[in-house]
């Protein structure tokens, strides 16, 4: 047994000698998906060099051997292999060849990360700070005053929490006036505007949107998932009009404010009809939450193909162990596709119900994507519930495509083929 132990240690100190990476398998044989991610994000933090390779074993990560690496790896429940130089290189050159729908992509820097969320305790968690939290990703909490005092530069991904860049709070108003965090939000809100500048906060939520859609085209990364993307859109649509209710701003909406939307002005959507009724909990027919007709058994997307030699943006964004996603609901769930712009690239897609569930899109020099529902391992979460433990859901593909975004910008620039 002693022998068979020290033969063991000297054939590992024997191919290290010789050179080795490390593989980080991103298949099922992965125990921790989504940490992972972070260990890849530490590698990048500590100056080290990475390699994405795409739709290889899931979309795993190599890099050169060193013991920090494997301890960290241990430490946080990650899979990894040791694997002999010329190993890799066989690995390498099967990815090289033009006959396989894979690629290596070189990973630079650890991209700097906000999420714009408001400092005070909302009654909902947010799927992106929860992952990133979990996957031990480091971000700055970021809100209104620091867009409007021009600090969206700092950074280099940006993550637009459960929000309405409309200023209608939500359309909680129906089912949530009377309550204390409704109240307290509102007034906060209102306070916060004026404080900045805004008589409404409308106005305000215009102001942001328009910085943060110009962060995107100076070559920043912007996500949004819920309800921030559609509200993102609306807002910039409803830029010379007044959308809101009484109840919202003081004043009653413009009576032709639906005739006076400017589409050329949103990124991803066109021709939507509003939903003006206060009391109705939906912002328009851009989502599909009210008129979808999925049962939970049978709601679940499809995430397209791409050719990771020729597309490789979506491809990273796409990167799996499973091309089939169970659904999960929120306020804006899924987007009807009729009413997405044809530039649009559309990533995943529930296409028996001509849903889209996961789009993305380019602007100036940055990038945009837009993922529907609230929480990937929380079916239909509702105001108040309990936040998702992810101790529970190590593996889940729904909340990969949230980290495939955060590793997407440290991706060496690679223009796609013609």
């Amino acid at each position: 047994m002693k022998k068979t132990s020290l033969f063991i240690l000297l054939l590992i100190i024997f191919r290290i000698a010789l050179g080795s990476s490390i593989l980080i398998p991103m298949d099922e044989s992965q125990k921790n998906h989504l940490k992972a991610y972070g260990i890849a994000y530490w590698v990048l933090q500590n100056g080290l060099e990475i390699n994405w390779l795409l739709n290889y074993r899931g979309g795993s990560f190599s890099m050169d051997y060193s013991k920090d690496i494997t301890d960290e790896c241990t430490v946080r429940g990650v899979s990894f292999e040791v694997v002999s130089d010329a190993e890799m290189t066989l690995i390498y050159n099967r990815i090289a060849s033009p006959e396989v729908n894979m690629d290596k992509m070189k990973l630079e820097k650890a991209p700097k990360i906000a999420v714009y969320a408001p400092k005070t305790n909302q009654p909902w968690d947010d799927a992106v700070t929860l992952v990133l939290t979990y996957a031990e990703i480091p971000y700055t909490q970021i809100y209104d005053k620091e867009i409007v005092n021009g600090e969206l530069s700092k950074y280099d991904w940006l993550h637009l929490h459960h929000e309405d860049f409309t200023g209608q709070y939500g359309k909680f108003y129906g089912a949530y006036r009377y309550a204390s965090w409704y109240k307290e939000n509102k007034k906060q809100a209102e306070a916060d505007a004026l404080s900045l500048g805004f008589k409404k906060v409308s106005k305000l939520k215009l102001f942001v949107a328009k910085r943060i859609k110009e962060f995107i085209f100076s070559g920043g990364f912007m996500f949004a998932m819920c309800s921030a993307t559609d509200t993102y859109d609306i807002a910039l649509a409803a830029e010379n009009t007044d959308i809101c209710a009484s109840m919202f701003d003081g004043d009653p909406e413009d009576p032709d404010c639906q005739k006076k939307l400017d589409y050329t002005k949103t990124l991803a959507f066109k021709n939507f009809t509003l939903v003006t009724n206060p009391y109705e909990y939906e912002f328009s027919d851009i989502d599909v939450t009210r008129t979808r007709k999925v049962s939970k058994e049978n709601d679940y997307f499809t995430l397209f193909d791409f050719s990771a030699k020729w597309d490789p943006v979506p491809t990273m964004l796409c990167q799996n162990h499973t091309k089939i996603i169970k659904g999960f609901m929120g306020q804006t769930t899924a987007f009807n596709e009729d009413l997405i712009k044809s530039n649009v690239l559309i990533m995943g897609e529930l296409k028996s119900h001509h849903e889209a569930r996961y789009i993305h899109g380019e602007y100036g020099k940055g990038t945009w994507t837009f993922y529907g529902g609230h929480d990937p391992e929380d079916y239909q979460h509702f105001v108040g519930d309990p936040k998702t433990d992810l101790n529970m859901h190590p593996n889940s593909p729904g909340y990969r495509l949230i980290l495939n975004n955060i590793l997407f910008p440290a991706a060496k620039k690679k223009k796609r083929k013609t």
